[in-house]
């Protein structure tokens, strides 16, 4: 079945140009080419669309009030910007509903890679219902104490960029959603960002009030909205913390290169953002799982699969992916409890993430944290299997520092 994708810009020439430069994706893809807004709406009453890719500065609808539109008749959609365009004000109106930016002049291959590569994550979630909870995030829950450092300071005269990307650097849902900003080309940058700090010191401390204050691109964790046994987001995020470290000393035990290990840290702070996006929008259903779980002793992946139909690696993985997350990060997210599943054998950040959440959940009862197994198959065709007593040591040094 084709996929169809839909791409709107007032400019005709622009759109006679994209049917050409695409043409051989017609095997694949079924195009529609809409020269405003409003006629897009109208082409989407029909078969939803799987992908769209709009302009930002049209007469009448803009780009940022068609995305708007669209993610609440179509959630499922993903969402692209395509402009030349780079007012902050009405980027920060289009932020709460694109997935992803592209700035304009931008490659046809561009286009295409990254339209097969949103159209491929799909696989990862094939519930349609979970397609439509992910697409429809706009933000993941925060620490409320973070929160309040974060806003406390950013309404300060002290506020630095190495201290707002230093707060920050504290909770997963900050940091994936200030990477998602970063490493779009609206913003500029034009490189591969990793690293919290050095994200919040390319956007700026305008840019980021901006964010924060006005797009409200984090939101407050409600725990009593909640309520789900003994879930807590602080042990979640200390868990997350702590497999980020671990994953940074064991890519440092390997001798990796300096963007390898920032890479494990990274992958380590969010490896657990699916379990935000089903404790956030599914929450009578995830009370549900945490039971079947911690009651009857059901093994966690495959009451997840029962549950929600997919387990949380691959809802998080699916998400990071659509916010344009490198893929070694994706890829380390989505099989952090089934590393054969994935392509790569070696060392990588999977790899360390595999092993730092194994090692570090091992005693948890927190409903936030179920213990993981250790895939002993994987390590030993990696050829690491024997540094895993050393890696255990790593993990209680660590425990025993208070990280």
């Amino acid at each position: 079945m084709k996929s169809r994708i839909l791409f709107v810009d007032d400019e005709q020439h622009l759109l006679d140009g994209l049917k050409r430069s695409l043409r051989s994706q017609r095997k694949d893809w079924d195009m529609f080419f809409a020269p405003s807004g409003e006629e897009a709406l109208k082409l989407s009453e029909g078969e939803p669309f799987d992908v769209v890719v709009s302009d930002m500065r049209m007469p009448g609808m803009n780009g940022a009030e068609l995305l708007e539109q669209l993610s609440a008749r179509h959630p499922e959609m993903v969402r692209m910007i395509l402009s030349g365009h780079s007012d902050e004000a009405m980027i920060l109106k289009a932020v709460p509903y694109a997935h992803q930016f592209l700035s304009k002049p931008c490659d046809a291959d561009v286009i295409k890679q990254v339209i097969t590569r949103s159209l491929r994550l799909k696989s990862l979630v094939s519930d349609v219902r979970l397609q439509k909870l992910v697409t429809q995030i706009k933000a993941l829950p925060t620490l409320p104490a973070v929160y309040i450092e974060l806003t406390d300071l950013l309404n300060s005269d002290h506020a630095t960029v190495q201290k707002i990307g230093e707060v920050i650097s504290k909770d997963p849902a900050m940091v994936s959603k200030i990477l998602q900003m970063v490493n779009s080309a609206f913003f500029g940058v034009g490189r591969h960002i990793s690293n919290p700090v050095q994200a919040a010191t390319m956007l700026g401390t305008e840019t980021l009030r901006s964010l924060v204050l006005s797009a409200g691109i984090f939101l407050q964790f409600d725990a009593d909205a909640l309520n789900i046994g003994n879930f807590t987001l602080e042990a979640l995020h200390k868990h997350s913390l702590h497999v980020s470290l671990l994953a940074k000393a064991i890519a440092e035990s390997m001798g990796a290169d300096k963007q390898m290990v920032e890479d494990c840290l990274l992958a380590g702070m969010l490896h657990d953002m699916g379990k935000l996006v089903l404790v956030q929008s599914l929450p009578e259903e995830y009370k549900a799982f945490y039971q079947e779980v911690h009651d009857c002793k059901a093994e966690m992946i495959a009451t997840e699969l029962k549950v929600f139909h997919a387990d949380h690696g691959k809802v998080g993985a699916y998400l990071l992916g659509l916010w344009a997350l490198p893929e070694n990060l994706v890829e380390a997210v989505a099989f952090h409890h089934d590393p054969q599943s994935a392509e790569h054998v070696g060392f990588s950040p999977l790899l360390a993430v595999h092993v730092a959440d194994a090692l570090a959940s091992m005693d948890s009862n927190d409903a936030a944290v179920l213990p993981a197994g250790l895939d002993m198959d994987y390590l030993e065709a990696a050829g690491v299997s024997g540094r895993l007593e050393e890696w255990r040591q790593l993990h209680i040094n660590l425990v025993e520092g208070g990280e």
